[in-house]
């Protein structure tokens, strides 16, 4: 790939300034583009609702993706909460700066850029207001050494503010969102909000995920639904979405994140892995080399 100066693709918006854009902003918006356009594919992982898994389905989502055979990175957005680094892992653990910029830590193949990672203490809080977490979330991008992705894959906080919202504006092309809810009624009502933030900012929804469908019995495998089950898949319909697949609860799953590891690659029996792994498909098969997940 090569930078701006070097591109002959005649529609890219970095070739020209912008009327009113100043050259030092003018500057920035190339250096930010000239990134992404390395990225093949920028997928967001929303929901209106916290609590329903999200991280943990961007993260496995990710590492399918990386056994599929796709160079694929993922970023961390929710600047208050950040729970990547434990999920996989690498508390601890600082990304190395050098003149191109921050170097993505890397497991099992997987680039990883996330606040958390900066904090000299897990337990300290990030205090900060809309435009302070506008400006990391445009260094997350901008000032960071992805190289050649297939995907991109970022997970944000709950909900439609701040973070959601410098997403959508600053990637100008994504491919699209995975909005993840649980069975219940209450937790759609709230996820039904993203799908309209997603169609107010003119995001495509690539399709809906219903996670906790159902607890998977770790000896039996049977599955006993008690959250209830087919809400995600109801509200789709409703709303006139694809409907991507039920993960049901699996304790796997839980003892996976808490140590650190990625269930998606260590349980690949469990129900859990074979529903994301089914997940996965359609989503592998934006990719240009496609291979089977």
């Amino acid at each position: 790939m090569g930078t701006c100066e070097s591109c002959n693709e005649s529609s890219c918006t970095a070739a020209i300034q912008q009327p009113g854009e100043s050259d030092e902003a003018y500057k920035e918006r190339q250096e930010l583009e000239n990134r992404l356009c390395r990225v093949q594919h920028k997928i967001v992982v929303l929901s209106g609702k916290g609590g329903v898994g999200k991280s943990t389905v961007a993260v496995n989502l990710a590492a399918g993706l990386v056994m599929a055979g796709f160079k694929v990175g993922l970023l961390d957005v929710d600047i208050h909460g950040p729970s990547i680094p434990t999920m996989l892992g690498l508390e601890g653990r600082t990304p190395q700066g050098t003149s191109e910029g921050l170097i993505p830590l890397e497991v099992n193949g997987l680039k990883v850029i996330s606040s958390g990672f900066f904090l000299s203490n897990p337990d300290d809080a990030i205090i900060w207001r809309g435009p302070m977490k506008a400006n990391a979330i445009r260094q997350f991008l901008q000032g960071v050494v992805w190289g050649d992705l297939d995907f991109l894959v970022i997970d944000s906080p709950p909900g439609t503010g701040d973070e959601p919202l410098s997403v959508c504006q600053l990637i100008k092309k994504l491919d699209g969102a995975v909005i993840v809810t649980t069975p219940q009624k209450v937790a759609a009502v709230d996820v039904r909000k993203s799908i309209s933030f997603c169609r107010t900012l003119k995001v495509p929804v690539l399709g809906v995920i219903e996670n906790m469908s159902g607890f998977a019995c770790p000896k039996c495998g049977e599955i006993t639904s008690i959250l209830g089950s087919g809400g995600g898949e109801r509200m789709s319909l409703e709303m006139g979405v694809p409907f991507l697949g039920s993960i049901p609860i699996d304790p796997a799953v839980a003892l996976s994140g808490d140590a650190g590891e990625i269930s998606v690659r260590i349980d690949t029996t469990g129900p859990a892995a074979k529903s994301m792994r089914t997940i996965i498909k359609p989503l592998a098969a934006m990719g240009s080399n496609v291979k089977a997940a």
